[in-house]
C-alpha cells in the first residue's frame, strides 16, 4: 500500500538542500524532545520522594517530550512540500511552546534541586 492511498505525502526523491539542514533541524528537534522525556523522567523520579506535586509536573514534561517527538516525525514528513511552493517552513507557535516548557520545567527542577538541599 502506497503512502498517498493511506493519506500520507509522498516522500522526497530527492535532497531539496544538499547541507541536509532539514534533517539536522529534525534531528535536533528529536534531541530536544528526548532530554526534556528524560529529564521529566529524573524530576519524576527524585520528586516522588519530596513533593507529589512536582512528580506529576515530571510525569507531564514526559508527555509533553513525547508529544514533541511525534509532531517531529510529523513535521519533517511535511518540510519539503512549503518549501517547493515558496512558502516558509517555521512554525513559530513550536518554538515558543518549548520554550515556555523548558523554561517551566528547568524552574521546577531547580526548585527541587534546592528543596533537597535544605
Amino acid at each position: 500500500m502506497s503512502r498517498r492511498s493511506r493519506g500520507l505525502p509522498e516522500r522526497p526523491t530527492t535532497v531539496f538542500d544538499s547541507m541536509l539542514q532539514h534533517e539536522r533541524t529534525a534531528l535536533a528537534w528529536e534531541r530536544t524532545a528526548i532530554a526534556t522525556m528524560v529529564s521529566g523522567v529524573l524530576l519524576a523520579r527524585h520528586a516522588s520522594d519530596v513533593n507529589v506535586i512536582l512528580a506529576v509536573l515530571g510525569v507531564a514534561q514526559v508527555l509533553v517530550g513525547a508529544g514533541l517527538l511525534i509532531w517531529t516525525g510529523l513535521r519533517y514528513e511535511q518540510l519539503h512540500a512549503p518549501l517547493r511552493r515558496g512558502d516558509s517552513p517555521v512554525h513559530p507557535a513550536a518554538a515558543r511552546v518549548v520554550g515556555l516548557t523548558t523554561v517551566v520545567f528547568t524552574a521546577a527542577a531547580m526548585v527541587v534541586a534546592v528543596a533537597s538541599t535544605i
